[in-house]
């Protein structure tokens, strides 16, 4: 039987933090076509939910339960999401102080074991608001006709699966883990994970790096939920070792396809948004030294601040040996390397917004005086062979020029960080930059900017939007060592733009037949940081060689590989899920 209602309890609806977002909010149209009922549950934090959440009057059937919950001080907030197909949204505004915390923490170690004695607020604030959601759906239930599921994601939502399991033992739950607390935490803290599988007590490994009360909880929901859920056949297996349970389903990630652009609107895109870059590359390293623009790629990576997770520690070492390659090669090109990496900041860059302001202000200027250069070359063109400078810029073109040029100019090498951080020299990119040989001295091909800012489109530098940054450059690198999945792979093939992952991500293993040209899977199960460092150095090499002829077809193979990751498919998994909690509730 096919639920009538599934409820979908997230920590990430209509609030970005990572990853999980995107998967509930790309999927959640198709869902809403699925079942009769499909209602999302987050948290009401009143900055995100101004521009994701759009409050609707409370249908009659929805308040008494809504009524109860306020009697409590708990308010629930009914509308609808502001994204593709507009699915319907509960956001609950509650309040520490409104749950017995200390009660529900027995309960739970009575139960289930969950030992959450020590935890710290980033455990009690979740635990609140997943708490509620579970009362909410327990008094909703009622009002909804036919069978019902409840989706519950990661250890923030899982209160609510462990609050309904006594007391709506009718109601099917599903629970998807996207990534173990415990397996992230190992790889951050440079413990082996995949090698070392079995070969440890979890729990003890769990207290030993201060997590037990997520461990736990996690544990607990894998073990308890009707079905239990993985996002990729790699987390699946660090899953069976770490909870105790073997993944029912694998939820592969999707995208909606139909929300990219066509190849050729990405190809536009590229060479509009790769002026936009650039124009800031100009600004940021003209200023010290000038290098052909014409021949220079753009990479990039972007993702938490995780340095050995996100393969941050890797990707530097590997472009440092390619600046000194290309410096032996004598080579024309110059390569470009993002950094968008979110990170602590205390504003731009002062030498930064000067150097803008006055690259600008010429850029500017040249583009009043266009209609004096057409005139000029028109007046000229029967001894257009013999035209000189002269011919065709005035003195006071010049003049004004060189002085703006003046005061664009900078000594010694442009800086590798855009923003003030934060204790910069113990910063652990710049330290890697430093002990990798790059300093964007003009004697570098390779050239290294850590942009610490979410892009917005107005972060006063680059002034894109993620998609639109993505979209102007020429390669995407992912040499990820823990990586459930991995959407930032598959969000730059989307735009045509080629994109290098790993067979420790559950995308790089299901890409992996495919690998060769758009995408490129680096190899990093059990093999060495210095074997994993040269084939992605072999990697960006030979791609660094490529022409515009043989990067384009590479363009058309990376967009055309993302079909095979279509929600149109993928959504079916889901569909499995719900189908099979709902029967295992009836047992």
């Amino acid at each position: 039987m096919t639920p009538n209602t599934v409820f979908e309890v997230s920590w990430e609806v209509c609030n970005k933090v990572g990853g999980i977002y995107q998967v509930v909010k790309s999927k959640a149209e198709f869902l809403k076509k699925r079942y009769k009922q499909y209602i999302l549950i987050g948290p009401y934090l009143p900055q995100q939910a101004q521009f994701e959440f759009q409050q609707l009057p409370t249908p009659q059937e929805f308040r008494p339960a809504f009524d109860s919950l306020a009697k409590e001080g708990i308010v629930c907030l009914y509308g609808k999401w502001l994204t593709k197909g507009e699915p319907t949204a509960i956001l609950l505004n509650c309040q520490a102080e409104q749950i017995d915390e200390n009660v529900v923490k027995k309960e739970l170690w009575d139960k289930y074991k969950v030992d959450s004695l020590n935890a710290r607020r980033d455990y009690d604030e979740p635990l609140t608001w997943s708490w509620v959601a579970g009362k909410l759906i327990e008094k909703l239930a009622p009002s909804v006709e036919g069978p019902v599921v409840v989706h519950c994601h990661e250890w923030m939502a899982g209160f609510t699966l462990l609050y309904l399991k006594d007391r709506c033992p009718q109601i099917g739950t599903v629970f998807t883990t996207h990534a173990t607390m415990l397996g992230r935490t190992m790889c951050g803290a440079g413990r082996e994970l995949y090698g070392a599988l079995g070969s440890f007590d979890p729990e003890q490994m769990a207290r030993e790096l201060g997590i037990p009360e997520k461990f736990t909880m996690e544990r607990a929901c894998s073990q308890q939920c009707d079905v239990f859920t993985t996002v990729s056949q790699i987390t699946g297996v660090e899953a069976e070792y770490l909870l105790g349970r073997k993944p029912d389903v694998l939820l592969l990630n999707g995208l909606d396809d139909n929300k990219y652009p066509t190849f050729e609107e990405a190809s536009i895109l590229h060479q509009k948004n790769r002026e936009k870059i650039r124009d800031f590359l100009e600004y940021y390293f003209f200023s010290h030294y000038i290098f052909n623009m014409d021949e220079t790629l753009n990479i990039f990576i972007t993702g938490r601040y995780e340095f050995r997770n996100k393969g941050l520690d890797v990707f530097i070492k590997a472009l440092g040996k390619l600046n000194q390659k290309l410096r032996e090669e004598g080579s024309k090109k110059t390569v470009a390397a993002f950094f968008w990496i979110p990170n602590e900041v205390h504003g731009i860059k002062t030498e930064l917004l000067e150097e803008k302001a006055v690259f600008n202000n010429i850029k500017q200027f040249v583009q009043e005086n266009t209609s004096e250069f057409t005139r000029r070359i028109l007046r000229n063109a029967p001894s257009i062979k013999q035209f000189t400078t002269a011919d065709l810029l005035s003195e006071d073109f010049v003049r004004t020029v060189e002085r703006d040029m003046v005061a664009l100019h900078r000594e010694g090498n442009p800086p590798l960080v855009t923003h003030n951080i934060p204790s910069e020299d113990q910063n652990d990119i710049i330290q890697g930059f430093h002990q990798a040989g790059l300093f964007n001295s003009k004697e570098d091909p390779v050239k290294v900017i850590f942009y610490p800012v979410y892009l917005t489109g107005s972060d006063g530098l680059l002034d894109l939007q993620y998609n639109d940054a993505i979209s102007g450059c020429h390669l995407g690198v992912f040499p990820s060592y823990y990586e459930p999945w991995g959407y930032t792979p598959v969000e730059a093939m989307a735009f045509g733009v080629p994109a290098i992952t790993t067979d420790l991500g559950g995308f790089g293993l299901f890409i992996e037949q495919h690998a060769g040209k758009g995408v490129y899977v680096l190899k990093r199960n059990k093999r060495s940081d210095d074997q994993v460092v040269e084939d992605l150095f072999q990697i960006l090499l030979g791609y660094s060689h490529k022409d515009k002829f043989q990067r384009n077809e590479e363009k058309t193979q990376a967009k055309a590989l993302t079909k095979l990751t279509d929600w149109a498919t993928f959504i079916t998994y889901y569909y499995q899920a719900h189908v099979l909690a709902e029967q295992r509730s009836r047992r």
